[in-house]
């Protein structure tokens, strides 16, 4: 019996070819026919801004091509998977290997490791390329499909956590050493108990911390109001936790958005919906290696059997079952109902056993 991880070379590279020639056609397809649809619908929006035309529309195409590659490898692994296992089985090139004494997880192996290497090239390409288009794309869809207004430096409605104490700032503008807070509320409490509250017109960095000038402050155990000259707060709180907006873990590296939640829970915000999508980075382009094991049930059985289309049907529904468990938990982890680990890897781990099991029971 062979039991080397491959079954041979010559074997290996015809499967592997064959694989990913498909592969390749079937993501262009999709592409194409994906880009036409999405360029229908919103081309109307593209060109209502005035002074568009076909410049814009040729800029709309580039910046959305990346995100629907991005969002249809993994179905493009799961069809080609399918339609090279159909192409082997009709040709009777499964039932010529399995005679070799070749076993389904050789058979299935070159594949395997094809995915893994479409997998690194989907991940180099989600950070490198990605991840900039749709930053870009979502900064011109919020213009209107006008010019991209310069960032001004102002970040409304901004909540920070100094320990027990919570700062409410009405806007920050600038940035650094040059942030200033306007209409500071300070809520000063003790173990969850309220003591004080601090109001303040602006707040400018001091000392190492922050001072509102001109404050008032109410003390909650008296009830009375008192007018200060002064008052410091937020000691060894940096600007950069006041400025922090909203992050779209779609449109950030890995290291970006890394540092994005570092950052946000430093000023006491939650972020298990970034290390959710921070996991998800890492788990979704390794899906497109569990595509050969759940279209496996199509490689196998007899074709003139007359079973090989429901075999093609339910390898392909296991591929869409994936696809729906892995929306769905990621929802979950945004909506803080799964851990983000959980809600990113749980489908994978969950799908990869499936096809295991299936493999083994029905093959091996």
């Amino acid at each position: 019996m062979n039991i080397s991880f491959f079954a041979s070379r010559t074997m290996t590279f015809y499967m592997a070819r064959m694989f990913l020639v498909r592969f390749a056609a079937v993501l262009a397809a999709l592409v194409i026919v994906l880009m036409a649809l999405d360029l229908l619908g919103e081309s109307g929006d593209i060109l209502a801004y005035p002074g568009n035309g076909d410049a814009q529309l040729w800029l709309y195409v580039t910046l959305r091509t990346p995100q629907i590659i991005a969002r249809f490898l993994p179905f493009a692994a799961l069809l080609a998977t399918l339609i090279t296992f159909v192409t082997l089985n009709q040709n009777s090139e499964i039932i010529s290997m399995k005679a070799a004494g070749i076993s389904a997880h050789q058979i299935l192996a070159p594949l395997v490791v094809a995915s893994l290497g479409v997998g690194i090239v989907s991940f180099t390409f989600n950070e490198r390329v990605v991840a900039r288009a749709t930053a870009t794309l979502t900064a011109w869809q919020d213009a209107d499909y006008g010019p991209i207004p310069r960032d001004r430096g102002i970040v409304p409605n901004v909540w920070v956590r100094d320990g027990d104490d919570l700062i409410h700032a009405a806007a920050v503008r600038g940035r650094g050493r040059q942030a200033r807070l306007d209409s500071v509320t300070i809520y000063d409490r003790d173990g969850g108990r309220l003591i004080s509250i601090i109001e303040g017109a602006r707040a400018v960095q001091a000392g190492g911390g922050w001072r509102v000038a001109g404050a008032s402050r109410f003390d909650v155990a008296k009830g009375v109001t008192v007018r200060l000259a002064s008052f410091d707060f937020a000691k060894g709180v940096t600007a950069d936790r006041f400025t922090l907006a909203n992050v779209d873990p779609a449109s950030k590296s890995i290291v970006q958005l890394r540092t994005a939640i570092a950052d946000l829970d430093a000023a006491g915000r939650p972020t298990g919906p970034l290390r959710a999508g921070l996991w998800h980075k890492l788990s979704g382009p390794l899906s497109a290696v569990l595509m050969p094991l759940l279209a496996a049930v199509a490689a196998f059985g007899l074709a003139r059997s007359g079973h090989l289309f429901v075999r093609a049907v339910i390898g392909m529904a296991l591929g869409f079952a994936y696809f729906v468990a892995d929306n769905f938990a990621l929802a979950m982890g945004n909506l803080g109902a799964y851990p983000p680990f959980l809600a990113a890897w749980a489908p994978f781990l969950l799908f990869l056993l499936i096809g295991e099991t299936v493999l083994i029971r029905t093959e091996e």
